[in-house]
């Protein structure tokens, strides 16, 4: 059984920092491209960033380029995100996604998703 755990969200003011983390169990890590998406309030799902196929590749979206980093933890089958310098347009629950497919960027590439976790930057 996939499952995908994320967890770090919170409060955090404008220009903060936070890290988000995505634990992947049922699947092997590097086998599939690994993705987050993000979900403002009253908005559509979005994508934020990838890596693929175990971080061979990384590819993040202009709105948070140089803000966001994407790395891993193989021994522990975890995703991260560290965002630094947050906005309040970064306000929004956070999906982590795994899927196969080369459509990277579209939310109907990945066929497993967690939960979301809330990030709420003030100011």
């Amino acid at each position: 059984q996939v499952q995908l755990v994320e967890s770090g969200g919170g409060l955090v003011q404008a220009g903060g920092s936070l890290r988000l983390s995505c634990v992947a169990s049922g699947l092997t890590f590097d086998d599939y491209t690994m993705a987050w998406f993000r979900q403002p309030p009253g908005k559509e799902r979005e994508f934020v960033a990838t890596t693929i196929w175990g971080g061979g590749v990384t590819h993040y979206t202009d709105s948070v380029k140089a803000r966001f980093t994407l790395s891993k933890d193989d021994a522990k089958n975890t995703l991260y995100l560290q965002m630094t310098n947050l906005k309040s347009e970064d306000t929004a629950v956070y999906y982590c996604a795994a899927g196969k497919s080369i459509e990277v960027i579209s939310a109907r590439a990945y066929a497993y998703w967690g939960q979301g976790t809330q990030v709420t930057v003030s100011s």
